[in-house]
């Protein structure tokens, strides 16, 4: 892990001024929001994120979960993944999401994990872990040592002659189903994109894995009503019966 400036967001719009302020000040140096930590800090521990700044996100009022007036949802970005799954609108009426957080990892786990940093979860490719491997993700023009190597665990759709990795979170898959719609807080405001446009297919620059700006932060998630009678599923294809990331997984409606 190398050296960083650590700070503590007040408010969501005191985060996205901290980031500003550092990557100015620091020219370009990349800037992560922390909250539950359960992916960055283990990748800052390999040095495959070396952020100069975190800042602490952890205490802004993200952390409910909202009934909305159209009879959908609204999550907050730092709602832990334990939370979520247990909560009574969640359960009720997305069912498909409570069981997806419920098989995507250990309670030790679900009990730090956010909506928001789970969003963003980097893929799990030996490769992109380890920086001493070709990943054009991690080092953009480096190769593709999956390609040619282990790739058992990797993308079969959606992948390039850049980049076959796949993307590891059970939740992502259900909100997909679910069209949910993720708001976002920048620089330059707030903005709504539609899941399915959150994402992007890796092509040539595998290493832009969303349409996040720098200095964007994922403020909260929001789901439509639900089809009167509807029904959904989750189900999950693993090595083992005890936790683990999918091989192939799908969320039905």
């Amino acid at each position: 892990m190398e050296l960083f400036q650590l700070s503590r967001a007040r408010d969501v719009r005191d985060a996205i001024q901290a980031g500003a302020a550092a990557q100015t000040a620091q020219q370009g140096a990349e800037v992560r929001f922390l909250a539950g930590g359960t992916t960055l800090l283990d990748l800052m521990k390999l040095n495959v994120e070396r952020p100069g700044r975190v800042v602490d996100i952890s205490r802004l009022p993200l952390n409910s979960v909202e009934a909305s007036p159209d009879g959908g949802v609204k999550i907050g970005a730092t709602v832990r993944n334990a939370d979520l799954a247990q909560h009574p609108l969640i359960r009720e009426r997305y069912a498909v999401l409570s069981q997806a957080l419920l098989a995507g990892a250990s309670a030790q786990l679900r009990n730090m994990a956010t909506t928001g940093g789970n969003l963003l979860q980097r893929t799990r490719c030996v490769y992109f872990r380890d920086t001493a491997m070709p990943c054009n993700k991690r080092e953009p023009g480096s190769g593709c040592a999956a390609i040619g190597g282990f790739n058992r665990t990797q993308a079969i759709l959606g992948v390039s002659d850049a980049c076959i990795a796949s993307n590891p979170s059970d939740m992502n898959v259900a909100l997909m189903a679910l069209e949910a719609t993720v708001h976002i807080f920048g620089v330059r405001g707030e903005r709504q994109v539609p899941i399915d446009d959150f994402y992007l297919l890796p092509g040539t620059t595998p290493q832009r894995e969303t349409v996040l700006e720098p200095g964007d932060l994922v403020t909260h998630v929001t789901l439509p009503p639900p089809a009167p009678g509807s029904r959904s599923v989750y189900l999950k294809l693993r090595d083992r019966a005890s936790y683990e990331f999918a091989l192939a997984s799908a969320a039905v409606i």
